[in-house]
């Protein structure tokens, strides 16, 4: 994983340029990627839930893996055999695909590494697992990201079904929600999920970013952006073609970013942000991994959303998914460079400030979650 350190160095008029000389064919890798409106199950009951906020997020994502997740180990996956006369596994079990934590089926979708997640219509997340973990016998970084983006909603989702409305308003305040708070919950029931400081402990790290949509008063909806490390939320205005927003990054040093997890002195309450921005109906929020801002650049990020915007109101799409055309826009254009030898991308721009020899775009993990702000109908 690595740090995405805007450049300061690059001219637009470089970016075009090396835009333009790339000749690389990427490959299709088409069973890496995947999309979809939303990450829930069909029967999940977050449809139920009272409603806490006039607003909410239209949402898609699209998301491709460099390479296949690890499989998860017992007892998330398969439980171990009950007896000799038992198979040592029980992964041809339809019951058993499904990862679970406890008795609860685990939130989200892997993605490499990578772990995302919408939930409800007003929370979206992307963690970043740090891979490095893959040759340690016992780490999993897709599992603790994975653990995390699924506490850390469970926690919202808490919030906007336990914490009551001031009487006489079926609305939470904006004071009563906490989403750095969730996130010290989600990070200390993964530490205890994956029995941290025990000899069979499952390691790993992973940054973590959300947006969750709410109000400060009943016509004016704002995002709550929390990041910690390297992964993106950014905000896109359509309407003045601009980009509103963008989350701070945080690393220790150059290709290490501020992450939860084994041996990382870094704890959510210390090391993330949550800022709280106003948005107006129509604005985009992404939430992106570094998959994306190592490759595209914030202008392009904002031209390609403002674009792609357009065509879906534009009707030129037809056939198109709706929301789920803006996501997969995004996540090729950051793709084609990802596995562009030859292209200009941030991640190498930042590399030679720091004297390292690069070129072309960073291959990793691709995660785009996309929310639209509209307003419910009374």
């Amino acid at each position: 994983m690595i740090s995405s350190c805007p450049s300061k160095h690059v001219t637009s008029h470089l970016r075009s340029s090396l835009r333009l000389v790339r000749s690389y064919s990427a490959r299709t890798r088409g069973h890496l990627t995947s999309e979809g409106r939303t990450t829930e199950p069909k029967d999940s009951p977050l449809s139920e839930l009272p409603r806490r906020s006039p607003w909410y997020l239209e949402t898609g994502y699209s998301i491709f893996a460099k390479r296949p997740t690890r499989a998860f180990p017992p007892p998330f996956v398969s439980y171990p055999s009950g007896s000799f006369s038992d198979p040592l596994t029980t992964h041809n079990r339809p019951k058993y695909r499904h990862p679970k934590v406890g008795e609860e089926l685990l939130r989200g979708i892997t993605n490499g590494d990578d772990a995302i997640i919408i939930d409800g219509q007003n929370f979206l997340a992307v963690n970043d697992g740090v891979g490095a973990w893959a040759q340690k016998e016992r780490g999993h970084a897709a599992l603790w990201s994975r653990l995390i983006a699924h506490y850390w909603a469970a926690e919202a989702q808490r919030a906007y079904s336990d914490i009551k409305p001031e009487e006489g308003s079926k609305y939470l305040e904006l004071n009563k929600i906490d989403p750095v708070a969730y996130l010290d919950v989600a990070f200390n029931n993964t530490k205890e999920a994956t029995n941290a400081g025990q000899e069979n402990q499952i390691m790993g790290t992973t940054t973590a970013s959300s947006a969750l949509l709410h109000h400060r008063t009943l016509d004016e909806p704002v995002v709550l952006a929390t990041s910690l490390g390297d992964c993106a939320v950014m905000i896109v205005r359509p309407k003045e073609q601009n980009m509103v927003y963008r989350s701070k990054e945080d690393w220790h040093w150059f290709d290490c970013p501020r992450q939860l997890g084994t041996n990382s002195p870094d704890t959510p309450k210390e090391h993330s942000f949550m800022d709280s921005i106003d948005v107006n109906e129509g604005d985009v929020v992404l939430c992106l991994s570094d998959g994306v801002t190592d490759n595209l650049w914030e202008e392009e990020l904002t031209e390609y959303t403002i674009e792609a915007m357009k065509k879906w109101d534009d009707k030129v799409h037809e056939a198109e998914a709706g929301i789920v055309y803006v996501a997969r826009s995004l996540m090729h254009a950051a793709k084609e460079i990802a596995l562009d030898p030859y292209a200009g991308s941030p991640y190498m721009s930042r590399a030679v400030d720091e004297g390292l020899a690069a070129e072309g775009g960073k291959l990793d993990d691709i995660s785009v979650l996309i929310g639209v702000v509209r307003r419910h109908k009374e």
